[in-house]
């Protein structure tokens, strides 16, 4: 079962690697403009992609000039120089489309990071922040024996798709300095 889950798992990561290069590149770029420009990047992790954030501010190697978007339950003050980090599990997310769109109303750039859901709905998360990745991950990857399936991985993929992001702006940061 492990083998099948990390054969699965390798292709959403290459199909991420593959298909969401460019929006990695401007996404970096946006958010590397921030950091030189002596901003911030605010980031939040909406349900169990908290795991994103806390990995951009207190990993092993935390993200340049990031910091929590929310202290205690409240927005922290962003201004035009700075820049935003949304992670959350599905395009389709009502909290986070609230959030983007506040932020997009107060002329913030954001750049965002979930698995896009097909909808008819016209107000998702992909198509209100300034760039979009999509983490590719909308349903579990393991099948059993009755059809159902199992092993919804969404933060492995989006921590994937956030590393892809900032080696992009360590190299642009980097190449300014």
């Amino acid at each position: 079962m492990l083998k099948i889950f990390t054969t699965q798992l390798q292709g959403h990561f290459n199909r991420i690697m593959e298909k969401e290069e460019m929006n990695m590149e401007d996404g970096a770029r946006i958010l590397a403009q921030s950091v030189i420009s002596n901003g911030s990047i605010f980031v939040h992790g909406f349900g169990e992609m908290a795991a994103v954030e806390t990995e951009a501010l207190f990993g092993a190697e935390p993200l340049k000039s990031a910091k929590p978007l929310f202290t205690n339950n409240k927005i922290n003050e962003v201004e035009g120089v700075d820049s935003v980090l949304l992670i959350t599990r599905f395009s389709t997310d009502e909290e986070a489309i609230k959030l983007a769109e506040e932020l997009r109303g107060n002329g913030i750039q954001t750049v965002a990071i979930s698995a896009i859901v097909k909808t008819e709905d016209e107000r998702t998360l992909n198509k209100i922040v300034d760039i979009h990745i999509d983490s590719k991950l909308t349903k579990p990857l393991i099948p059993d024996d009755v059809g159902t399936r199992f092993g919804f991985p969404s933060v492995m993929t989006a921590l994937y798709a956030y590393f892809g992001l900032t080696f992009t702006i360590k190299e642009m940061v980097d190449e300014f300095e």
